[in-house]
């Protein structure tokens, strides 16, 4: 597998990163069978490794953590996620000091480890500013208990301001950032890749098969119901106008495939890649099944005149729907924050 550098760490890491939402009540609910997923990817030479707290409230972490005992964990670069909430407790959540340095200690105990390779805050906190975040995160890194802090669906303003403030206030910087990013979303090309490489960040994007929409299994005249669709109805919706948009373009890009010769699996995951700011894509499995058909994407180069035709389909640094965009700014949920 050809490792690629994740930003100016030094450290390299697989152009597939196994990310772990799909593992425990919200997904795979059985441990063993996660476990072997886990197990699988590492075999075929995946080495990055990525999970959140929040991901089925903690047990996600809890079966990476099982997995890489024995042995394992010391060649893994491990990453996890801190922001959402993890209880009833009002500060069991965000971007605080308080809760970063709680929620960490939280996280090594369920992954079984004494560190973490990569920390990242999972969302902005418009209440928390970022020198009280990345302060407390520095010392998180002096401390030993992780190596280094990225950033998750920020904004590319975002991560300005927080480039500037942790050059300011002598602090560790965000060295990564975790957007989401596929052929059906493709906003981020517009103004966070670019910041992204302005600032030497390694992009490790989500959700490169668009939540099942690149899957393969979603084309015009069928009828698709998925793991996902069951729990966010709304994003599937094809009553809906961008949710439509959403299926001729799928339509669309598998014929393309189907021309090409490769499965529209491997495309869209290999057209992620493609992108020079992009260091791995997370692929989500929750079978064994759905790890394996994404398993040679990373071998695939796509020509030219694949990734042309891509353009005609679905334009450059567009969002087939508005919906997709990991993040929406307070002012735009909150009536409010938007009138005088």
């Amino acid at each position: 597998m050809d490792y690629r550098w994740l930003g100016t760490t030094g450290v390299r890491v697989s152009p597939l990163c196994l990310g772990a939402m799909m593992f425990g009540a919200i997904g795979n609910k059985d441990h063993d069978e996660s476990i072997s997923i886990i197990h699988r990817a590492i075999d075929a030479g995946i080495n990055f490794i990525d999970t959140a707290d929040v991901y089925s409230a903690g047990e996600s972490e809890t079966i990476v953590g099982k997995a890489l005992a024995g042995g394992r964990r010391d060649d893994i670069v491990l990453a996890t996620k801190a922001h959402g909430s993890m209880g009833k407790d009002p500060n069991q959540q965000g971007n605080s000091r308080r809760w970063l340095v709680r929620e960490v200690e939280n996280s090594l105990r369920r992954l079984g480890t004494d560190y973490i390779d990569l920390y990242q805050i999972h969302r902005p906190d418009p209440v928390t500013d970022h020198d009280e975040t990345l302060g407390a995160l520095s010392d998180l890194v002096r401390s030993g208990k992780i190596r280094y802090i990225g950033s998750s669906t920020y904004p590319a303003h975002q991560i300005v301001e927080a480039q500037w403030v942790a050059k300011e206030r002598g602090h560790h910087r965000f060295v990564t950032e975790q957007p989401p990013y596929s052929i059906l979303v493709r906003g981020i090309e517009r103004d966070l890749l670019p910041v992204a490489e302005q600032y030497k960040m390694g992009v490790i994007p989500w959700s490169p098969l668009a939540g099942g929409w690149l899957s393969g299994k979603f084309r015009l005249g069928a009828q698709v119901t998925t793991h996902r669709s069951a729990r966010m109805p709304g994003r599937y919706d094809l009553e809906a106008a961008e949710n439509q948009l959403k299926l001729e373009r799928a339509d669309a890009l598998a014929v393309l495939a189907e021309k090409t010769g490769v499965s529209l699996v491997h495309m869209a995951v290999a057209f992620v890649l493609n992108h020079p700011a992009i260091t791995s894509a997370i692929i989500g499995p929750r079978t064994m099944e759905q790890l394996d058909t994404q398993l040679g994407a990373a071998d695939l180069t796509l020509s030219a005149d694949v990734l042309d035709a891509i353009d005609e389909i679905v334009p450059p640094g567009t969002n087939s729907s508005p919906n997709d965009g990991g993040y929406t700014p307070p002012a735009l949920e909150n009536a409010a924050l938007r009138r005088r």
